[in-house]
């Protein structure tokens, strides 16, 4: 139960009492800045009540952006405590907790919200909406997303954080190996963002298969809308399992339940078999949108249509559904038997069939090509090389009689970064780098942006490949510290540096943000990048309407071939655009969500039921509600256009 001794207790370790404190000063320094400047009805009004799904997705970038930092300085320690042998930085109970964070962050708190941020910015812009099918809910989805990370960030110094590993294993998660409140907030961070994200699945199947652009049939839509629309099919599958679990989790470690104990006829591997029946397909949630992302870029910067488009989709199809058996592979070592290791070990290895059909795809559209060397199109090419490392050593562990060597080592560490880091990461700055126009007008400095992709990539291979050496020499994850006789410390140093280059690449790209708001050039015209797709076609900044008349598309890439033909794809007659109102509701009751898992996290049912039943009046508020919107009339259309067009935000101008 919660008391003032153990909510503190955090607090008592220097380093947390001094980011408590460093948080304190930001937080009062961003108040009062708010305030000195009068920006709080701005803020409230254009976005945290918004339903524009431009912002919706600015806003999911920023919070994916302040994630990185923090899980970033995670990564810092647990490089720095293992630097050196038998090192003192960090003690083992902290060194935990900082690597469950950090994994947990990493996925669910900076890939997930940066994936569906350009989700929202880019999709409905391709289909030729206005906006997605249920723009409350997905305001909604965001807030609850931003609930379950300020859950997981207060629990650091509010009761301490989960210590589990970020996958949470039993019996070490159970109540009788941690009976602190650490593991409660990682089941409802998990619990109440997978809410959020299961939403926006929802959303998006709708938006796209139902808000297309008249003529756009499937086989004519880009392929990151293909990759989302798969994407989103994956959550609507997988993410219900993950809320299975997680109240189970909640169940036996709250309310004395025995699903996953050691005793009394639980089963602590029913555990893993639901976590990563969620999990991997988690993985393939991250990495297909950065498949799509690749696609429009290396298609753009090649000037060629992409080569093998319905081999793509086919490929993407088959990955969605392999996705969905090959988790066992996660425990080979558990005793699973040879039979079904075998089975589990030919499924994993027919998933890098469609991947690699995918590579062979982007370069053949390459071959031939007239390529521009921007920063978008650089890491695309990163990509390529460094991933495969990673499918190639996934291979390695596909095989279960080889992964007894390399389980629980760095190897399998080091394997799953060469994937996620290039296959994630690498693909959401070259989607930030190549949509930012459509937000603010205005192009990233390309100067900066490279430099930032060369640190980036030279500081990941030496931070991570060292790894794979370590691994095979025995070295296991989750350690530490180690002795100087193991003769792992050479390497782990090397590491380190790596893991330092990292962060000056993220400092890099922080500083292109500020530097290109004040010197980057604003008449850059709407079509900066001599694009393919619809996204392109309006103007850039892009207006709140999205387009002043939707276009009709013929064929794939209908924007391409409509700028040789010099064709507008917006002539028409302008009419009274429908858009939705801002909810007001979604933001608060996104505020009672936090609340009431906060209190849950404490089991202090009085406070916490008191919030689940104001969550409950404001989705009932919403179901009564009758809100027909506004309309945005044709003279404000044709006048904004006018300004636009004197502006240099000509539709298609270089």
């Amino acid at each position: 139960m919660m008391s003032f001794d153990a909510i503190v207790a955090p607090l008592s370790e220097p380093m947390v009492f001094g980011t408590f404190i460093g948080i304190v000063v930001a937080s009062l320094a961003v108040l009062i800045g708010l305030t000195y400047f009068k920006k709080w009805g701005w803020l409230y009004s254009e976005w945290l009540t918004t339903v524009d799904h431009k912002r919706i997705g600015v806003m999911y970038i920023f919070v994916a952006i302040i994630m990185l930092f923090r899980g970033g300085v995670d990564a810092l320690l647990m490089r720095a405590q293992t630097a050196i042998p038998e090192n003192g930085l960090l003690n083992s109970a902290h060194y935990n907790e900082i690597f469950t964070t950090h994994g947990l962050l990493m996925i669910l708190f900076v890939a997930m919200p940066f994936v569906i941020g350009l989700m929202n910015v880019a999709v409905p812009l391709q289909i030729g909406a206005r906006d997605v099918a249920f723009p409350r809910l997905n305001l909604l989805s965001f807030w609850l997303t931003v609930a379950g990370a300020i859950l997981i960030n207060i629990s650091f110094i509010f009761g301490g954080s989960p210590n589990a590993g970020w996958t949470g294993y039993f019996p070490l998660s159970g109540p009788e190996y941690n009976p602190g409140v650490g593991n409660n907030y990682y089941a409802w961070s998990i619990q109440i963002s997978g809410f959020g994200t299961l939403m926006t699945g929802i959303n998006f199947i709708t938006t796209i298969m139902k808000m297309r652009a008249p003529g756009m049939t499937l086989m004519k839509m880009p392929m990151f809308t293909w990759s989302i629309l798969i994407t989103s099919l994956i959550i609507t599958c997988a993410f219900p399992v993950i809320t299975v679990c997680m109240a189970m989790m909640t169940l036996d470690r709250q309310f004395g339940t025995k699903f996953f104990a050691m005793s009394d006829g639980g089963m602590d591997m029913l555990y893993a078999n639901l976590f990563w029946v969620w999990g991997h397909p988690e993985v393939y949630i991250v990495i297909l949108p950065a498949f799509g992302v690749f696609s429009e870029v290396i298609a753009t910067f090649s000037r060629k249509n992409l080569f093998g488009y319905g081999s793509m989709v086919a490929a993407m199809t088959v990955i969605s559904v392999l996705a969905f058996l090959v988790w066992a592979h996660h425990f080979y070592t558990m005793g699973h038997g040879v039979l079904t290791n075998g089975v589990f070990s030919i499924t994993t290895m027919l998933i890098a069939v469609p991947t690699g059909v995918k590579i062979f795809n982007w370069l053949l559209t390459m071959r031939h090509g007239k390529i521009s060397f921007t920063t978008p199109m650089l890491y695309a090419l990163g990509f390529i090389p460094i991933f495969t490392i990673g499918g190639v050593t996934g291979v390695m562990l596909a095989m279960s009689s080889a992964d007894y060597q390399y389980h629980n080592t760095l190897f399998l560490v080091a394997h799953f970064h060469y994937v996620l880091i290039p296959g994630t990461v690498f693909a959401l700055f070259s989607g930030y780098h190549y949509w930012w126009p459509l937000i603010w007008g205005f192009r990233l400095n390309e100067k900066l942006g490279k430099a930032a992709f060369w640190v980036m990539a030279i500081s990941f291979n030496v931070a991570f490949f060292p790894m794979f050496i370590l691994g095979l020499d025995g070295y296991a994850r989750r350690m530490y510290t180690y002795s100087a006789s193991t003769g792992y410390g050479p390497l782990s140093m090397i590491s380190f540096i790596g893991a330092l280059g990292l962060a000056v690449s993220f400092i890099l790209v922080a500083y292109n943000i500020y530097y290109s708001f004040r010197y980057a050039p604003r008449n850059e015209g709407s079509d900066p990048w001599d694009a393919r797709s619809l996204e392109w076609c309006t103007h850039s900044p892009v207006p709140a309407y999205n387009f002043a008349v939707i276009p009709t598309v013929t064929r794939l890439d209908e924007f391409w071939f409509a700028k040789k033909e010099g064709r507008d794809l917006q002539a028409g007659k302008i009419e009274d655009i429908h858009m939705p109102n801002n909810s007001q509701s979604a933001f608060w009751q996104g505020i009672a969500m936090t609340l009431w898992g906060f209190f849950f996290v404490w089991s202090e049912w009085i406070p916490a039921a008191i919030f689940l039943a104001i969550t409950l009046v404001f989705m009932a508020y919403r179901s009564f509600q009758k809100d027909d919107g506004y309309h945005i009339h044709v003279a404000e259309v044709e006048e904004t256009e006018r300004l636009y067009d004197e502006n240099g935000g000509l539709r298609g101008a270089k």
